[in-house]
């Protein structure tokens, strides 16, 4: 089947408020373009580089997203354009977004990472370290980020209940902020990004908003 064909299929099991992000990480412009003209507008890169180089060549209404864990050091290159940064894994991390927005003058959205998988190769924040990031001063002070949501990984096995428990886990999660930090200036809950090609049924089952499909659409990649 086409790019075209496996976009149309995945967006008819999307119900209406959940949005699909497009992961086109290793994918060539090509591909990246016929999804595009079937409608498709948010991409989701995992390399700051990649991204960047395809953003200079491909068309300037979408929007990228910043799916992959996230070196301080390369931020730098992505401010100027980036629409979302998932993986927003520490506050060294945030405050350097929001200087290298301050920069470009713009205010750039992001996601705190919450680490709800059994393995330790995930990165992610727990509650104590969210709760301690949301009432810091130094938090409020930070002026060119907004955090408008929480994302997770679940851990990648065939054991569903797992998978439901932890995605179950993280939406508790995200309840609990938005209950007590929604209020903040530079704080906008409304996007829980979790689910991805294995697994996003279930994401959607747990109230999963927003979904990282790039192999259901793309085909499988080449490393």
């Amino acid at each position: 089947m086409s790019i075209t064909q496996n976009l149309k299929q995945v967006k008819e099991t999307l119900p209406g408020h959940v949005t699909l992000v497009a992961v086109s990480k290793t994918k060539p412009n090509e591909d990246i373009l016929e999804a595009y003209e079937a409608g498709q507008r948010i991409f989701g890169e995992n390399k700051i580089q990649e991204m960047t180089e395809k953003y200079e060549a491909l068309p300037k209404d979408i929007e990228w997203h910043m799916i992959g864990h996230v070196q301080r050091n390369k931020v730098k290159y992505m401010a100027p354009y980036v629409s979302l940064i998932h993986g927003v894994d520490s506050f060294k991390l945030l405050k350097e977004i929001n200087k290298q927005a301050k920069n470009n003058n713009r205010v750039i959205n992001c996601l705190l990472q919450v680490f709800i998988a059994q393995e330790e190769t995930k990165f992610g924040l727990d509650q104590n370290e969210l709760d301690d990031i949301f009432s810091s001063e130094e938090f409020e002070a930070l002026e060119n980020v907004k955090i408008v949501g929480l994302m997770g990984m679940a851990t990648f096995t065939d054991d569903q209940e797992e998978v439901k428990r932890e995605f179950t886990s993280l939406k508790e999660t995200f309840d609990h902020c938005k209950m007590y930090y929604n209020e903040m200036d530079n704080v906008e809950l409304q996007t829980v990004s979790m689910g991805m090609s294995n697994d996003y049924p279930i994401a959607i089952e747990c109230g999963s908003t927003m979904v990282r499909i790039g192999s259901n659409i793309f085909g499988s990649r080449n490393y």
